[in-house]
Parts: structure tokens; sequence; C-alpha cells
């Protein structure tokens, strides 16, 4: 099972946190404290493979990762889950990322945060891998902006205004998402 799976930029800021297993919001930034001073550390020429123990998760965790560019991209599972697997995931997710957001980056993690976590939802959900066919994840965030940009137009309709005029009035300017 996934316990946990964190983005952390190079200076320990997390950009994108999902906890599968309750733990207390202060607990919760100890877990990103301590992974991210056990990953940083490592030169990248060593595995992204770490086990060992985080208290708040308990005995036998294992922390797989990878490192791109400016951003961690760390996955927390149990003994049973394969490494090569996770591995693999990390690389789903972040092929999924870079073709919703055209070669994603940190502020896109910043500020479509929403989007960012869809798409994790259409991977992982309650700690259990949904989905790793990167073309059924693209085809579920393309019927979401869809669904989005209606709700869009038939607010615009109701009001009397134009869907960019509903954008701002969201905060979201001329963004899609």
């Amino acid at each position: 099972m996934i316990k946990g799976i964190l983005i952390i930029n190079n200076h320990g800021k997390p950009r994108l946190t999902k906890f599968y297993q309750s733990v207390s919001h202060d607990q919760q930034q100890q877990v990103i404290r301590r992974v991210y001073q056990q990953v940083v550390n490592r030169p990248d020429s060593f595995c992204n493979y770490l086990e060992g123990s985080i208290p708040e998760w308990g005995e036998g965790t294992k922390i797989i990762y990878r490192h791109y560019a400016t951003l961690y991209f760390v996955f927390a599972v149990d003994a049973q889950e394969s490494d090569l697997g996770i591995l693999d995931l990390i690389q789903v997710f972040v092929e999924a990322l870079d073709k919703c957001f055209e070669n994603v980056c940190e502020l896109d993690l910043i500020f479509h945060s929403d989007k960012a976590h869809f798409v994790l939802d259409e991977i992982v959900m309650g700690g259990q891998v949904l989905e790793t066919n990167i073309n059924l994840i693209l085809q579920a965030v393309k019927d979401q902006d869809q669904l989005h940009e209606a709700s869009l137009k038939s607010a615009a309709i109701g009001q009397g205004k134009s869907v960019d005029s509903i954008r701002e009035g969201l905060g979201s300017g001329g963004a899609k998402w």
C-alpha cells in the first residue's frame, strides 16, 4: 500500500502532498522534513530506494523517489510494494503531468495544484494504484476539462456574463484551469 506521495523542491518546500495513512498535520510536517533530509543528501548516482523507519508510518516503510530538475517525486510504501513498480508509477505520473502542462515545472504545481491532484487521483486512490495507462489518465483529464468548461459556459449564460468574466471572478484569469 502507498502510505504517502510527496513532491518536494530542492529547498525542501512541499509542492504536492497526499497522505494515505492517517497522520496529524504536525506529524505530516515532520514526515516531509525527514523524507527530504533522507533524499536530498543522496547523490543522483545512488539508487532511488531507501528502506528505513519513518516513525509516523512505522517500521518497514520504503521511500522510493526520482529527482527531476528541481523536484523530488517521493512515494512512501509498505514492504509489499514492488520497488520497480513504484519507480514505473512515478514515471507515469511525471509523464501525465508533462502532457497536461506541456513540460511540467514547479510553478505548474503551485498555480494549478487542483489539476495536479486530479491527475494523481486518477492514478492512485486511497493508497491503491487505480490506473497506469497514460492514455486513459489523459482522457480522464480531458473529460474533466470539458466538464469544467461546460459548467463555466452554463454559469455565464445563467448570469448573462462571458466565460472570461466568470473565470476572472473565480480568480483563474484567462487560464482554463
